[in-house]
């Protein structure tokens, strides 16, 4: 059987990190993916999905990622059973993850995302790269 999942989505709150009665870091938190769909009205809807990490990356999470972040997320999904205070049973489906990447450099998040026109923004502290003397062969690409 394969159960695997890749996610790629922004954090829908701040990531929480617990410690289990043994000392081991779990986070938790939500991300939402935007749909490839497009709904009767024209929008794209959006998926709301909770997530988990453990160990370094649940410390990692807390530590570098805030709500907002974009994250893309590797794992594998879980349903829990649980008993609600009120004696009701709940079941919740979520990503045990695996791996999570950071996707945009510390401190970016949606409320900093530029967003541009289609007009072309020339940045006053670029430097020229047609200076550079490199040969082709060092390039990359």
């Amino acid at each position: 059987m394969i159960n695997r999942v890749v996610l790629v989505g922004r954090l829908t709150r701040d990531p929480e990190l617990r410690r289990t009665a043994s000392g081991n870091s779990v986070c938790s938190f939500g991300i939402a993916v935007d749909n490839r769909q497009k709904n009767p009205d024209g929008t794209r809807g959006t998926t709301f999905i909770t997530c988990a990490c453990f160990q370094q990356a649940a410390d990692n999470m807390v530590k570098f990622t805030r709500k907002g972040a974009l994250v893309g997320v590797e794992g594998r999904l879980n349903q829990r059973n649980f008993v609600r205070q009120d004696g009701s049973k709940g079941s919740v489906i979520e990503v045990l993850c695996d791996s999570v990447q950071f996707l945009e450099p510390k401190g970016n998040s949606e409320e900093s995302v530029p967003v541009f026109d289609d007009q072309p923004v020339e940045s006053t502290d670029s430097k020229n790269l047609d200076a550079l003397d490199l040969p082709d062969d060092d390039l990359p690409f």
